[in-house]
């Protein structure tokens, strides 16, 4: 099992799947950094090298910030938005979209789950 960035990649995936495990690198990332070793895009996780994994190590902590680094910096940024008391961080405070997406219906995923008012009935039509 390779271990890159921290993060165990899995043996039976492609390379280019194995590296989207980390956090930070996507699809289009993971082969740019295919490109930059050299390394074919068919090959295995358990087919490589240590010289190959070597390489891939150094690419990623060269070019990309990934992990511990990228969280570290997207929770600072939401902490400072927060902080400036501007209207994304308002947003972020309370728990709701930050992006402009409606409220009304949908948006269960920041929300929570739907909590039912006591005593509200539907007015009969």
């Amino acid at each position: 099992m390779a271990r890159i960035a921290g993060v165990n990649i899995p043996t039976q995936k492609r390379v280019i799947v194995g590296l989207t495990y980390i956090y930070g690198i996507g699809p289009y990332n993971a082969k740019c950094i295919m490109k930059k070793t050299g390394i074919p895009e068919s090959k295995r996780v358990f087919d490589l090298t240590d010289a190959e994994v070597l390489k891939i190590r150094e690419v990623i902590d060269s070019d990309y910030k990934v992990e511990g680094d990228l969280r570290r910096e997207v929770s600072l940024n939401i902490k400072r938005v927060t902080d400036l008391g501007c209207y994304r961080g308002l947003r972020h405070r309370k728990g709701l979209p930050v992006r402009g997406q409606r409220t009304h219906t949908n948006a269960r995923t920041r929300k929570g789950k739907a909590i039912p008012i006591a005593g509200k009935k539907i007015a009969p039509r």
